[in-house]
């Protein structure tokens, strides 16, 4: 939706109230009246010139409306960008951002999305999705303490802390390995020297084996039955010897496992009646 558009989207709604139609949507026509409102305040260099403050607030008053848990909505269209194919991994949306002159806003913007994205992780891949929310958090420190401008960072940040994001998806993917499978590849913290050293191959085949033994021992009930647990720690135990796993990190990788576990344990449960008879 345009500029000239949400014009006469206020104009109609105006004269609809107090139509059940008009107040269905009033929610949404209060949405474009904000954005309306401050992106004329942000863009119009006729105002005798804004304060960096105050332009900081109008772009975070129009993230906070327009921008919710769940998906971005037209706030794409009022900043006049398309919205991503693939989300925040879309690299043309990527240099769209880039080339947004409201810089201020396309941090705003990119800096929810990531959020986003980590959230949606947290569900999947316990290791992956703290280390990147530690790096993020780290970088927006950095950033309001004014230890990096915003046009740096969102160019040599945020940008490539996406890439980063999408480099990592697809990391799994050359392994060999489905989202379960990487999840605990991860898990085993290949990137502690003392375990890289045991090879992507060895690392991938405890991974598929941890994944087999944990959906073995996937019961309706196994997250609180300690008995359940205590097999499934000793099963992994196993595992991590029979490929040299290092022993002093052994007790470590077996508590991440066991997280990491309970993070699938829904879809480990689905998964489980596809097994084969030889497999249970």
């Amino acid at each position: 939706m345009d500029f000239q558009s949400i014009v006469y989207l206020l104009k109609a709604f105006a004269i609809s109230v107090p139509h059940d139609k008009a107040l269905a949507i009033r929610d949404n026509v209060a949405l474009f009246q904000a954005i309306k409102v401050r992106l004329v305040k942000i863009s119009d260099k006729n105002e005798g010139g804004k304060s960096d403050e105050e332009i900081e607030t109008a772009i975070k008053q129009i993230i906070s409306e327009a921008i919710t848990a769940e998906k971005v909505i037209d706030v794409f269209d009022a900043a006049g960008l398309k919205k991503p194919n693939i989300e925040i991994l879309d690299e043309r949306f990527l240099q769209e951002l880039k080339d947004l002159p409201q810089k201020n806003l396309a941090v705003e913007l990119l800096k929810k999305l990531l959020k986003d994205e980590i959230k949606k992780r947290t569900k999947i891949n316990l290791v992956e999705s703290k280390k990147f929310s530690e790096m993020l958090e780290d970088a927006i420190k950095r950033y309001h303490n004014g230890m990096i401008d915003t046009v740096e960072f969102l160019e040599k940040v945020l940008i490539p802390f996406a890439e980063q994001i999408k480099a990592a998806d697809k990391r799994g993917e050359k392994l060999g390995l489905d989202y379960r499978e990487y999840a605990f590849y991860t898990a085993l913290e290949v990137n502690n020297s003392a375990v890289s050293i045991l090879g992507d191959e060895t690392l991938k085949h405890i991974a598929q084996e941890l994944l087999q033994s944990v959906r073995n021992s996937a019961t309706v009930d196994w997250t609180i039955k300690e008995s359940v647990q205590s097999a499934l720690r000793r099963n992994i135990r196993r595992i991590l010897r029979l490929h040299g796993y290092p022993p002093d990190l052994q007790e470590k990788a077996v508590d991440t496992v066991i997280t990491q576990a309970k993070m699938l344990a829904e879809d480990l449960l689905n998964d489980k009646p596809k097994q084969t008879s030889q497999e249970l």
